[in-house]
């Protein structure tokens, strides 16, 4: 699992906050190809909140808070979320799991303390990619397939349109303020891994040390080559 490239990703990683896999896009969306698309346009009422959406996370510089993490079978995991964009994300993973996924900005490192794991994955290959990049465009590279509305907020369903990725992801907001509760990872096969956001907060002065994650084990012949 050290090789990156397209190749999905073995079964226990379905359960990381992006659904991590080497064929992604959030935090990532592994398996069957989905050939690229051109973005139909989109009604006037859904690009506006789009654009609000946009505007929100663009404005979210730094925050944390908890996560409540659902998979596919209904098991449910919990953790701590910090976030500093552009491009810096960490998932710490409550006992009994101790999983921990850390974006530096550039690479998604997982490590695995149970099972002794280590891997590392290109950001703009998981769902993270989609709101931690510096200028984010939902109308360029991205397909939005939907944008539903609900009684105390709405949702954005994107594909991404640049690559041969299969899935989708849901980001979720609710009004007032708006604010992104969470997001809905589907596979290829449409297994859901939902990330539900607890107490998401702005933050300010984030530790840098929060967004590196280097790999524990002792080193061997090869090791650390993709």
């Amino acid at each position: 699992m050290r090789r990156l490239g397209p190749i999905p990703a073995p079964e226990r990683w379905q359960g990381s906050p992006m659904t991590l896999s080497r064929r992604a896009l959030a935090v990532g969306l592994a398996a069957a190809p989905l050939a690229a698309r051109a973005q139909p346009a989109l009604a006037p009422a859904d690009k506006a909140l789009v654009d609000r959406a946009v505007a929100y996370l663009e404005g979210l510089t730094e925050a944390q808070g908890r996560f409540v993490q659902t998979d596919a079978r209904g098991r449910t995991s919990t953790g701590a979320l910090f976030l500093k964009r552009p491009g810096k994300a960490r998932f710490a993973y409550d006992a009994p799991s101790g999983l921990l996924v850390v974006s530096d900005g550039g690479v998604v490192s997982v490590q695995d303390p149970r099972l002794k794991t280590f891997d590392q994955y290109p950001l703009s290959a998981t769902p993270l990619s989609l709101f931690l990049a510096r200028t984010i465009r939902l109308d360029r590279g991205v397909a939005i397939a939907r944008v539903a509305r609900a009684r105390d907020g709405f949702s954005i369903t994107a594909r991404d349109a640049r690559r041969e990725t299969a899935g989708e992801i849901t980001l979720d907001f609710i009004e007032g303020p708006l604010r992104l509760s969470g997001w809905t990872v589907l596979d290829a096969q449409r297994r859901p891994t939902r990330i539900s956001l607890i107490a998401l907060e702005r933050a300010s002065g984030l530790d840098r040390a929060l967004f590196v994650l280097k790999d524990p084990r002792p080193k061997s012949p090869g090791r650390g080559k993709v």
